[in-house]
């Protein structure tokens, strides 16, 4: 049930679901995949890169919080449609806080978090890099 997100180099940074937090928004973002995007460095919620043309996952608001804890991937939802961070997926390597509510659906392995703070920083001094999100 857990999925992947790789880059261009092909390092994985695999990523647990919150499963019993977030049961509806897990299952539709498994259904979305695989999928690929060119992820950015935020400019104003911290250390997170992020995307704003997300797959539209039509699920309700659950986990729902603009505080994430480091490692943690969040997506905004398609509802309420006032969402500023609709269709957004963000992934927080560090601290930061979002723009608004977002789900927070899973949080990256423990032994990967190392992975995730070097490819955070290597967008933030070099610009935006592509992830391929496959099911493991």
């Amino acid at each position: 049930m857990d999925f992947k997100a790789t880059t261009k180099e092909g390092k994985a940074i695999r990523f647990q679901l919150y499963v019993d937090a977030a049961p509806a928004t897990a299952e539709a973002f498994l259904k979305v995949l695989p999928f690929s995007a060119m992820f950015y460095h935020a400019r104003v919620s911290g250390e997170e890169i992020w995307i704003s043309d997300a797959p539209e996952l039509d699920v309700i608001q659950e986990n729902c919080s603009v505080f994430a804890e480091p490692g943690e991937i969040v997506i905004g939802v398609k509802n309420p449609a006032r969402n500023r961070i609709a269709r957004c997926i963000g992934i927080f390597y560090g601290k930061g806080q979002l723009l608004d509510c977002g789900n927070i659906f899973g949080k990256v392995l423990a032994e990967d978090l190392p992975v995730l703070k070097t490819l955070g920083d290597s967008i933030w001094r070099n610009g935006g890099q592509e992830l391929i999100f496959e099911r493991m």
